[in-house]
């Protein structure tokens, strides 16, 4: 068994079964990939690949806990090299963040920008999905952070920090008249077409819990992943926004008003999912504190080694900060 034939089905498996992408993406051949799973396969005594003529149609049973084995195996070696860096330059490498569009153009710029002031020679990579895409990102290892609201929960082999809460705004034209409103209510909320966020984006979850425990139905015309996007069809006329509070820009945003909605639905919290067993350096420690002060590295370290469900209690007695 060689750590090259691992590679080569745990790739192949990423890649939707499709060896010739693969050898693209491993600037190999797609003679050779065949031959070395084909020799995994005869070693091991099991198809891993079910097969239609030359086609892979499919994980076989037993191939599925071989590959995801062999995933661990290729995050371990990973971690030999990253032990082997930290000592050698522990302020040269690389990280690559996973994101959404309201972290990536909103809350990461800053933090970003410091970061890359203090650590010139780490490579920084960001890429951008829906939530469940970005985590996935994290627990296939192609990517080291995950940095969203929804759907990091769903998956086990991510360990959670929560870095901050925060809650939406409504954004209407000047002379809306919900503008005139004193204290923006659901029901009034409800009567007008609303622009807001794709399901599964950006805390959308709470929003339609919060109007389906009042029994009402939004009448939601557009949805969008992007609060630009969503900005841009308020102008427009189209409906009435719900976004992010940290997505309202003051200057940018001047000929709009953003109404506070705080008192209408639930905070939602930001986190950041780390895949268990990764191998931290020295200034992913640094990014995470200055993306969230609180996330010191004895708190890191400590809900790393508690696991994917036993972190939650580290941070019960932390107090968010509000964006």
């Amino acid at each position: 068994m060689k750590l090259q034939q691992l590679r080569y089905i745990w790739e192949v498996s990423r890649h939707n079964l499709n060896v010739s992408a693969t050898a693209q993406s491993l600037f190999t051949s797609q003679p050779g990939i065949s031959k070395q799973i084909r020799l995994l396969e005869d070693e091991l005594g099991v198809e891993i690949f079910a097969r239609s003529g030359k086609h892979l149609t499919r994980v076989t049973p037993a191939g599925r806990p071989i590959i995801e084995l062999a995933g661990e195996v290729l995050r371990k070696v990973d971690n030999i090299r990253h032990v082997a860096q930290e000592h050698s330059d522990d302020r040269r490498g690389s990280l690559s963040i996973a994101t959404t569009h309201t972290q990536a153009r909103y809350a990461l710029p800053a933090v970003i920008s410091e970061f890359t002031r203090r650590y010139p020679d780490v490579a920084l990579h960001m890429q951008q999905g829906t939530p469940r895409q970005i985590a996935q990102m994290v627990c296939e290892g192609t990517a080291d952070f995950a940095i969203c609201t929804e759907s990091l929960e769903l998956f086990n082999d991510l360990v959670l920090l929560p870095c901050y809460r925060w809650n939406r705004c409504v954004l209407v034209p000047k002379g809306h008249p919900l503008a005139a409103l004193e204290n923006l209510t659901l029901a009034e909320l409800g009567q007008h077409p609303l622009v807001t966020y794709t399901f599964g984006f950006t805390g959308r979850s709470q929003l339609d819990d919060a109007f389906h425990a009042e029994g009402i139905t939004p009448n939601v015309v557009l949805t969008a992943a992007d609060a630009d996007v969503i900005k841009t069809y308020v102008r427009l006329g189209l409906g009435v926004g719900i976004v992010a509070h940290m997505a309202v820009d003051p200057v940018a945003d001047s000929d709009l008003v953003a109404i506070d909605a705080g008192h209408l639905f639930a905070s939602s919290v930001t986190r950041i999912g780390i895949r268990r067993g990764t191998f931290m350096r020295n200034y992913m420690f640094d990014f995470l504190q200055g993306f969230a002060a609180h996330l010191d590295r004895d708190t890191v370290e400590a809900a790393l080694e508690a696991g994917s469900r036993g972190d939650r209690n580290l941070f019960e007695s932390i107090e968010l900060p509000v964006r």
